[in-house]
């Protein structure tokens, strides 16, 4: 049965008769993470889509707010009419998983997914939202937060709801600050010999006083390279670029990209497509480690199985992809958890969901927590039931 309100009214409507009934809900907006995680064993399907539409936007108070179902260009399309942005420089994996729908608001919220711009200022997706309105599985409408920068709250169910996949809740309605976007941007392109070569140039960047916006390192044969990126009023990048270029000349060969090519290169990073196509028996991995660990696991990953591999974050968000098999699933546990990092089977086939972990095993005390929290939010376990653990 796939369910598809058109309001906030019908999804309280629709979780009420699944706890009637007993009958689990697959929670989802468009779908297109369908393959993440674990997979759901729900008769019931509930999307949604139905609840869209920007429903507030104020340009001058940098503020939005939207209906869960609101897709992702939509939002960007209304943004860009003002110049502003997503703080979190949202993803589009749709080339990368051969999918056409796009993503939505509540999606995004409800995976916390950022793009490349997470390392700078701007913080991750969960710390852009301003205020939610969701359904528990009490079948009853939460609110938590509001439509001001600045808000005073008792239990922060934003961040809560942010991340937890609609286990606990289902996103109606999202209320965003968002940015003023960047009149010009240019990237620097350098040629290193190794991923250890890269991360140093990565940092040195990072950490030098010109506002790096973006830091990812692509692998290649024979090398990698540096990507960086700067973001500035037009008539002050050039000065940076040349400043930041004098930092990295010690490290290889540079070239400049500008504008569109820079933005370009860009959109390649944050949708990851360096990986795509995804094959149907292959598998992508996220890690997010220590940015001086990601060249040790890239290539733990490579030796293992084979991986085709993509760092952003500075050298700390690692992504993988290869044979959608338990063994290259167990290579990318032990690497995760040499670095003392964290892992997620970000899509695999469902054989593969079902019979691994997806994410690392919470601390005994931790998820406890988790179990308290759940019990409270659904108590009677309706909402994406084993989405993100076996029995949970």
């Amino acid at each position: 049965m796939n369910l598809r309100p058109s309001d906030e009214a019908g999804v309280v409507e629709a979780v009420r008769a699944a706890v009637a009934d007993r009958a689990p809900l697959a929670v989802q907006g468009n779908g297109t993470k369908r393959g993440s995680l674990r997979p759901v064993q729900a008769a019931r399907t509930l999307s949604t889509a139905g609840l869209s539409g920007i429903t507030l936007y104020h340009p001058a108070e940098m503020v939005l707010s939207a209906r869960a179902g609101t897709p992702i260009p939509e939002i960007e399309a209304a943004l860009a009419g003002h110049r502003q942005m997503l703080l979190a420089e949202p993803p589009d994996f749709s080339a990368l998983l051969g999918t056409t729908a796009p993503a939505t608001l509540g999606g995004l919220v409800a995976a916390n997914l950022s793009g490349p711009r997470r390392i700078f200022a701007s913080g991750a997706m969960r710390d852009h939202v301003l205020g939610v309105r969701a359904v528990t599985g009490h079948a009853e409408v939460v609110r938590s937060g509001g439509r001001v920068h600045k808000n005073v709250t008792g239990l922060d169910l934003c961040k809560l709801l942010a991340g937890s996949h609609g286990t606990l809740g289902i996103l109606t309605e999202i209320t965003l600050k968002v940015a003023p976007r960047a009149e010009a941007g240019a990237s620097l392109l350098v040629a290193v010999a190794s991923l250890e070569q890269g991360v140093a140039a990565l940092s040195a960047a990072l950490g030098s006083p010109f506002g790096v916006t973006g830091a990812a390192l692509l692998p290649g044969a024979g090398g990698a390279a540096a990507l960086l990126r700067l973001e500035d009023f037009a008539e002050f990048l050039p000065h940076r670029v040349a400043a930041l270029r004098r930092v990295l000349d010690r490290f290889g060969a540079i070239e400049v990209l500008d504008g569109e090519a820079s933005a370009a290169r860009w959109r390649e990073v944050r949708d990851a497509r360096p990986l795509a196509p995804l094959g149907a028996e292959e598998a992508l991995w996220r890690l997010s480690v220590r940015p001086q660990a990601g060249p040790g696991v890239a290539a733990a990953l490579a030796e293992g199985f084979g991986a085709r591999l993509l760092l952003d974050w500075g050298g700390g968000l690692v992504w993988a992809a290869g044979p959608a098999t338990q063994a290259a699933h167990a290579t990318v546990m032990r690497a995760a958890a040499a670095a003392r990092g964290t892992f997620t089977l970000f899509h695999a086939p469902d054989a593969l969901r079902a019979a691994v972990p997806v994410i690392p095993p919470e601390p005994a005390a931790l998820a406890a927590i988790g179990a308290r929290v759940k019990a409270a939010m659904d108590p009677a376990g309706v909402l994406n039931p084993g989405r993100m653990r076996a029995g949970a």
